[in-house]
């Protein structure tokens, strides 16, 4: 099924108001999923000291969230086109809800990481679904004004999360401490499932592909080989246990491959399309999409714990100290694509690399002069050229990657991309062991913990900027001119907005 394929509901009419409830619901789950992703880093270091959490269990607080939400995208899309996108819609948005209740009420560490991986399974069935029932749902003539609103939902979701998880971490509603950023979800996500019932119509593919279950396991095997060791190997003193797993880790992706050439021979419907990785711009795409995710999984949440536990500012301090990032990625991210793309092409992306790594630079010239002495406006500088290098990225980058892409795998490449994004941001998260809290002393007096993270956050950006330079040297492999892709770009804004599979 091609992304302009009719599902085998009706649509509805175009007076019919209902379309425009469920519109309202599927990017309110959008929008909730996308806070959470940003909501809770700003809360880490809350977390990290009211419930006594180790530095290998916050990681996993984050890490968990994105590796099962990327080890679920493609099947979830899938599960959607196969039993309905409607009834899978609502069994991940209860279940979200339900695990959003588990991580406002837990009682110690795992159960809260326990309850973020149960929450990232349960996002990877939602959100895919979010896209396909908005198309399912409007006519031809109406989805340029609707994807265009959903494009804004997605720079609102990115914008929001830090400053509302800042300040009800601050408010300590109730006494909860940083508890409310979960349970914040309840109300919203009770009234998405009561509503989701009454006014989102059910569709299906014609035609879905099969699922791959094996396929899902052995990804998911793979990075939890790679990522356990190295989260846990700084505490644990590097066992060679760990060494022995992240080689094995190879060897199970090499299972992958072996096993996802068989399924496509066999019956058409492996979890990886291996035939894209054939496209030089695709697989250089695939590429770029991991390190960034890798350079985004570093700087976050050493960039929180510097500002928190480093610098000793308070959570509310630290998420409006952020906004000028924010702005400046939603500002640039708007006139790469309308402006700057269409003229100049891949230079645009190139530039974003190099400008987002000037910013580290500035930023990491400026925690070495300043120390701890360092204000929020002297951090306004390079957080704005950061946040302007990104945006300059992130924007164009998915139709770079789709746009010599066979139309007939859109779809499969559009899941792919978010998949590796989500998988490399996970093991930023694990490498933060490596380049942060690998050069932070285990035992440190009280007065030496601030300056010990602040040397350590200059450590991880020196990183950042290494992986910036990677990212600007493999951009070279991109098409100088990315194709528009049908539909006005529809594709490339599932892809950005992190949905999976849309076609079959």
């Amino acid at each position: 099924m091609t992304f302009t394929d009719t599902p085998h509901a009706p649509q509805p009419a175009a007076g019919d108001r209902r379309r425009w409830f469920a519109l309202a619901i599927v990017m309110t789950a959008a929008f909730m999923d996308l806070v959470d992703v940003t909501i809770v880093n700003i809360a880490i270091p809350s977390i990290q000291r009211d419930e006594g959490a180790t530095f290998s269990q916050i990681q996993w607080i984050t890490a968990g969230y994105a590796l099962a939400f990327a080890a679920g995208l493609v099947t979830g899309g899938r599960l959607g086109d196969i039993h309905g996108r409607k009834r899978i819609f609502l069994v991940g948005i209860g279940g979200f809800t339900v695990a959003s209740a588990l991580c406002g009420l837990a009682v110690n560490p795992e159960m809260l990481v326990a309850s973020r991986i149960l929450q990232g399974a349960m996002a990877a069935l939602m959100v895919p679904q979010v896209l396909s029932i908005v198309h399912a749902t409007f006519p031809a003539h109406e989805r340029g004004k609707v994807f265009g609103l959903f494009g804004a939902v997605v720079g609102l979701g990115a914008v929001s999360g830090p400053l509302l998880g800042a300040l009800l971490t601050e408010w300590n509603l109730f006494g909860l401490e940083w508890r409310p950023i979960f349970l914040i979800n309840l109300p919203v996500g009770i009234a998405g499932l009561v509503l989701g019932r009454r006014f989102i119509t059910e569709s299906k593919a014609p035609r879905a592909l099969k699922l791959d279950l094996v396929g899902v396991a052995l990804v998911t095997l793979g990075l939890l080989m790679l990522l356990y060791p190295l989260t846990r190997g700084r505490e644990l003193g590097w066992p060679a246990w760990g060494y022995v797993s992240m080689v094995g880790a190879l060897a199970v992706f090499g299972a992958l491959v072996a096993y996802e050439r068989a399924k496509g021979a066999r019956d058409g419907s492996p979890l990886i399309e291996l035939s894209l990785f054939r496209v030089k711009s695709f697989a250089a795409g695939i590429a770029v999409q991991t390190v960034f995710g890798i350079g985004l999984g570093v700087f976050f949440l050493v960039w929180t714990l510097y500002m928190q536990i480093g610098l000793g500012w308070s959570v509310l301090r630290a998420g409006l100290t952020g906004l000028p990032f924010s702005v400046a990625v939603s500002a640039a991210a708007g006139m790469s694509v309308q402006l700057l793309v269409p003229r100049f092409g891949r230079k645009v992306l190139q530039a974003g690399a190099l400008v987002m790594a000037a910013g580290v630079l500035i930023y990491l010239w400026e925690a070495e002069r300043y120390g701890q002495a360092i204000t929020s406006w002297q951090m306004a500088l390079p957080l704005v050229v950061m946040g302007a290098g990104m945006g300059l990225i992130v924007a164009p980058l998915t139709d770079a990657v789709l746009s010599e892409v066979p139309r007939e795998h859109a779809g499969s490449a559009s899941g792919l991309i978010n998949t590796v994004q989500q998988m490399g941001n996970a093991l930023g998260l694990g490498l933060v062991s490596v380049v942060f809290f690998g050069v932070i002393d285990e035992e440190l007096a009280p007065a030496e913990v601030g300056p010990a993270f602040v040397d350590g956050f200059q450590h991880a950006l020196g990183w950042v900027a290494a992986v910036l330079g990677v990212i600007f040297l493999l951009m070279f492999a991109l098409p100088k001119r990315p194709a528009q892709h049908v539909e006005g770009g529809q594709e490339t804004l599932a892809a950005v907005t992190k949905e999976p599979e849309l076609v079959s």
